[in-house]
C-alpha cells in the first residue's frame, strides 16, 4: 500500500492528538464538549486547530482517493500527501503559538497541495 493511502490515517489521526493536548489535565470527562469551553490561550488554540483539521480532512481524504483512483501516479499523491501533512503539522503549531499569519499561510498551503492532488489525474501531471 503507498504512502498515499497511509497518509490518510495519518491526516485521520491528527485532530485526535491535537485534542489530546488541548485537553491534557482535564478532568471532566463526563462532559468533554462542554469542558472545551472553558479552556483558555494555548488549550483554547488547540482546540479550535483540532476542530480545523477535521474540517480539512474531508476533502484530503476525497483527493487522495480519487487522485489514485483516476490514474495519478502514487508516487507523486504520496509526494503531495507528504508535503500536505507538512502544512498541516506545521498550521496546527502555529495555531497554538498564536502566530496568525504563519497559520494562515500554512492553511493556504495545505489546501493548494490538496487541489493539486485533486486535480492531478485531471491535468495528468507526474512530478515523480
Amino acid at each position: 500500500m503507498s504512502f498515499a493511502y497511509w497518509s490518510i490515517l495519518i491526516a485521520a489521526l491528527l485532530p485526535l492528538a491535537i485534542a489530546a493536548y488541548a485537553k491534557s489535565g482535564s478532568r471532566d470527562n463526563n462532559t468533554p464538549r462542554d469542558s472545551a469551553e472553558k479552556l483558555s490561550g494555548a488549550k483554547r488554540r488547540a482546540y479550535a486547530a483540532h476542530q480545523n483539521a477535521f474540517e480539512a480532512f474531508p476533502f484530503y481524504a476525497v483527493a487522495v482517493l480519487g487522485a489514485l483512483t483516476f490514474g495519478a501516479s502514487a508516487k507523486t499523491v504520496g509526494v503531495l500527501a507528504a508535503v500536505y501533512l507538512a502544512f498541516r503539522i506545521a498550521h496546527a503549531l502555529l495555531y497554538i503559538a498564536d502566530k496568525a499569519t504563519p497559520r494562515s499561510l500554512a492553511y493556504a498551503g495545505g489546501l493548494l497541495t490538496n487541489i493539486a492532488i485533486f486535480a492531478l489525474p485531471m491535468l495528468q501531471i507526474n512530478f515523480v
